[in-house]
């Protein structure tokens, strides 16, 4: 059975999709400015965290311009939360990665988002899943 996209409950999840995503940006922008951060240097941070990372890549996974991110990195590295380290894999290339007071930095950041964190740890396991999934669904990914 198809589902017009313009019945209502369709029409009624895009708007709660917009919801949840404009009250997570406004928490996140508030919780990287209480860590003097911007949300751009803040996403950048917590992409780190994950691991040492070309400055290439980051731009590509923020959908941005090399050049912004350059200019990023050089903030938080000035902050002295980032530092620019030669790749083993290939010395011509920069990995940016944390330092261990841009990690503890990430690490308070994140724990300091309630918006997400709470409604979700409402949540039973499966529910969780079976969010995680429907969401990797409509974003074309395997779920895992």
């Amino acid at each position: 059975m198809s589902t017009s996209h313009t019945d209502p409950v369709t029409l009624e999840v895009v708007e709660l999709i917009g919801t949840v995503v404009a009250r997570y940006h406004q928490e996140y922008e508030e919780a990287a400015a209480s860590h003097s951060l911007t949300g751009a240097q803040a996403r950048v941070l917590g992409l780190l965290t994950l691991e040492p990372t070309p400055m290439r890549k980051i731009a590509e996974k923020l959908k941005c311009e090399p050049s912004n991110v350059t200019g990023i990195i050089d903030r938080l590295e000035s902050r002295g939360l980032v530092e620019r380290r030669p790749d083993p894999a290939d010395r011509r290339v920069k990995l940016a990665a944390p330092t261990d007071e841009g990690r503890d930095t990430a690490r308070r950041l994140r724990e300091s988002l309630r918006f997400a964190r709470e409604p979700l740890g409402g949540l039973t396991d499966l529910e969780r899943t079976l969010l995680r999934d429907l969401l990797l669904r409509m974003l074309g990914e395997e779920t895992a």
